[in-house]
């Protein structure tokens, strides 16, 4: 009875899909022609020979590599509430770096560097954690928690009774393992269930659009703003429209989309002004990775994600750097730098969230490395990862990155490093994580 009803809940979620799959396609415009693709009113040109890698086999060196990420959550692991630190010794988390703790362990469940009786045992712990943790107005979950008491908390691990506010991007990220869990593992599906109605989802939704909450300014009461920007916004939608939710106007490219030369690839950007919506637009290697490796990708993001990809390939075939950029954590102030290919109105831009030039923590990102080369079978991306495959302790985990300015590693270690670091190897074996069926 258990199978048949998860087949039956399976087929509405398939159903959905295709009709929102139909929906997609006749709204964005999106046809193929000979001379290119139509996006609303932008045609640009489609490559022909993206060159993705085929599944295979790990080899010994990429098995070892997936047992070094696994290390930093052993290391971080809190027993008492079965979620793990964010950051290497610090006890807090956030809810994009849970997903990237679950989606390391349906990783290693995947190429087996962990037993199945250790992957359930860890996963249902998890999962009952979340249907527990203190929300938000009662709604969603707060943006920090820490990880051994479950206090929501601010950026500091300071408690704060009603928390800092909800980040819908981290909430749709963390969707994207719970996905998966009720498409792979029905026996989780009573949890997964706990946990979202536990969540009050609809609470970040209003016409199709991605609310996140911050403290408003009376200090009393939560206010919503738009959240998500071309690349982010996209992935984050694709988990919620898998679970039957209106996010429509979220998941169009076309509504903000502005293309920008750098090195003569027109790379998408967000054209949402900074200084208006009080948000930066980070063109980045990390959403279309994740979308890649996770989704698959879609017709228009694998074209976008090969740009943001090409571009950082040209500038190592320019200037002699190698190039794999994304948001890190950094091992000195202000501890988090956004790398990016554009951001601001500038190419190649390294900023803090607050804006600030932040060119002299640029970095070759690990986890960027091996996403790129998760992804595609070319000689950059051999070069990536035989950089990045040196940084690591065994005892420790993947270090963030590389600082370009002197070659010192950046030796911040991370979940969310370590977790797509594990994400990415699984691909390698098994194609798109959140996939069902053949191949």
């Amino acid at each position: 009875m258990a199978f048949k009803k998860s087949f039956v809940n399976a087929r509405h979620h398939l159903v959905f899909i295709l009709g929102l799959a139909t929906a997609l396609v006749i709204a964005f415009s999106i046809e193929s022609r000979e001379s290119g693709r139509v996006l609303g009113n932008i045609t640009f040109d489609v490559p022909e020979d993206i060159p993705f890698k085929s599944s295979r086999i790990l080899t010994t060196e990429e098995y070892e590599w997936a047992n070094v990420a696994w290390q930093y959550f052993e290391n971080n692991y809190q027993e008492n509430t079965g979620l793990v630190n964010s950051v290497d010794g610090y006890p807090s988390t956030t809810m994009w770096d849970t997903a990237s703790y679950l989606m390391g362990l349906i990783a290693a469940e995947k190429v087996n560097v962990i037993t199945t009786d250790i992957f359930k045992q860890r996963m249902e712990k998890a999962l009952t954690t979340l249907a527990r943790l203190p929300l938000v107005d009662g709604k969603l979950p707060n943006k920090a928690y820490n990880t051994r008491t479950l206090e929501m908390v601010d950026y500091t691990n300071s408690p704060k009774e009603n928390g800092i506010g909800w980040s819908a991007i981290d909430i749709g990220r963390i969707l994207v393992p719970l996905n998966i869990l009720i498409w792979q593992y029905p026996e989780f599906n009573r949890q997964v269930n706990d946990v979202l109605n536990h969540w009050q989802v609809s609470a970040m939704i209003i016409d199709g659009y991605l609310y996140g909450a911050r403290p408003a300014s009376n200090g009393e009461e939560m206010e919503l703003v738009q959240e998500g920007r071309i690349g982010y916004e996209e992935y984050a939608s694709k988990s919620l429209a898998l679970m039957g939710r209106d996010v429509f106007n979220s998941m169009k490219y076309i509504d903000y989309l502005e293309l920008v030369s750098v090195y003569d690839i027109d790379i998408p950007t967000d054209r949402r002004d900074p200084a208006k919506y009080h948000a930066h637009n980070y063109v980045v290697s990390e959403s279309y990775i994740l979308d890649g490796i996770e989704f698959g990708s879609d017709t228009v993001s694998k074209v976008f994600a090969h740009r943001v990809y090409q571009a950082q390939e040209r500038r190592f075939e320019d200037l002699g750097i190698l190039t794999a950029v994304s948001e890190d954590n950094v091992d000195q102030a202000p501890y988090f730098v956004y790398n990016t290919v554009f951001s601001d109105g500038k190419k190649w831009n390294a900023i803090s969230d607050d804006g600030k030039d932040q060119s002299h923590l640029k970095t070759l990102s690990t986890k960027a490395a091996f996403g790129w080369y998760a992804l595609y079978d070319a000689k950059y991306t051999d070069l990536l990862i035989d950089e990045a495959s040196t940084l690591f302790s065994e005892e420790k985990g993947w270090y963030s990155g590389r600082y370009e300015s002197d070659g010192r590693i950046n030796k911040a270690i991370t979940a969310n490093t370590n977790g797509i670091v594990l994400e990415s190897l699984a691909y390698i074996e098994n194609g798109p994580l959140l996939s069902v069926g053949e191949k």
